[in-house]
């Protein structure tokens, strides 16, 4: 009878895995990593002599490795501990694939900090004499995989360079090596003049910390923000300017404020015929690597043809065409 009980779900424990680690339901990734660090070093049985410490100590474990889990975490918000146990429903598909702790606690402890001791890399074992062998084998530290964040900027900025200041949050250590806080910082950005889009700009260990690891290089990635007038190809700027067919066949004047504020008056004498272009020598971007060049500034057209055409006007046309 207690086995049917057990496969009909009556006799499993419903488990609150976010009050376990002490955090709320929209904690993010940093977060549940930050309370697990903090629990599982405060009930580590090395660590602990609280009475509970080893009971506690596992369901830490369990709960972080359930809500560190995608796949875990969705089925458990959705439906609970007793959905992961029995298998969730999924559609036509029947159900998920059940899940159950492996109870090793130790094993998702040491996964999260590369071993049972999360200072062995800064501290090597001593011998029964108290003797430490400064040959002892070391667990290397690992770095976390770079933290990547757009950095936007104007066209009229990348023209003319700038400084941008970004202010990021990050987990830090704290002196006691077991426990860290959540502190933010400006990182500032030296924006050359002519920096393409793609460019990425580096900030070597100013990411989140974490005991017995080297903290992740933040990485900004330049991009350019959509401009009324211009793009950008290459070191060239284009622009499509938009001409009236009568303009096209006789010619006109474009005016065009430049990135820099300046204007300019650029007369097109020649017939707009599909395809034309005008390149304007050195009104282009300028060349990070080559202090003092710019590219070009390409006209572009786009001939914008007359709804319609009275009788009197296509055989004004057809006369001056011949």
């Amino acid at each position: 009878m207690a086995l049917v009980a057990k496969m009909t779900g009556s006799a499993i424990e419903n488990k609150d895995y976010y009050g376990e680690l002490e955090v709320t339901r929209d904690a993010n990734d940093a977060a549940l990593r930050k309370a697990y660090r903090r629990l599982a070093l405060e009930f580590h049985p090395g660590k602990s002599d609280a009475p509970d410490a080893a009971n506690r100590f596992l369901a830490v474990n369990e709960a972080f490795e359930v809500l560190s889990n995608k796949r875990y975490k969705a089925t458990y918000d959705q439906f609970g501990s007793r959905g992961l146990q029995e298998g969730a429903p999924k559609g036509k598909e029947g159900f998920t694939e059940a899940y159950v702790y492996h109870g090793d606690a130790m094993e998702t402890f040491r996964s999260f900090f590369g071993g049972e001791n999360p200072f062995h890399d800064l501290f090597p074992p001593a011998d029964e004499f108290g003797v430490v062998n400064e040959v002892a084998p070391r667990t290397r530290m690992k770095q976390n995989p770079p933290l990547i964040k757009p950095l936007v900027v104007s066209l009229e900025e990348a023209y003319l360079g700038c400084v941008k200041k970004m202010r990021v949050q990050r987990d830090v250590m704290n002196d006691d090596g077991y426990t860290s806080m959540i502190r933010e910082k400006i990182l500032t950005i030296h924006v050359k003049p002519g920096w393409k889009e793609g460019t990425r700009i580096t900030f070597e260990k100013e990411g989140d910390q974490e005991a017995n690891g080297i903290p992740a290089d933040i990485v900004f990635v330049l991009e350019y923000k959509k401009h009324p007038l211009f793009t950008r190809e290459g070191n060239d700027l284009v622009h499509t300017a938009k001409v009236s067919l009568a303009n096209a066949l006789t010619g006109c004047e474009v005016r065009l404020t430049t990135l820099d504020g300046r204007i300019l008056n650029l007369p097109i004498n020649d017939v707009v015929r599909p395809g034309f272009e005008r390149r304007v020598v050195g009104e282009g971007m300028p060349i990070t690597k080559s202090p003092g060049q710019k590219g070009d500034l390409i006209l572009r057209f786009e001939t914008q043809f007359p709804s319609s055409i009275s009788e009197e006007g296509k055989a004004l046309i057809r006369q001056a065409l011949r």
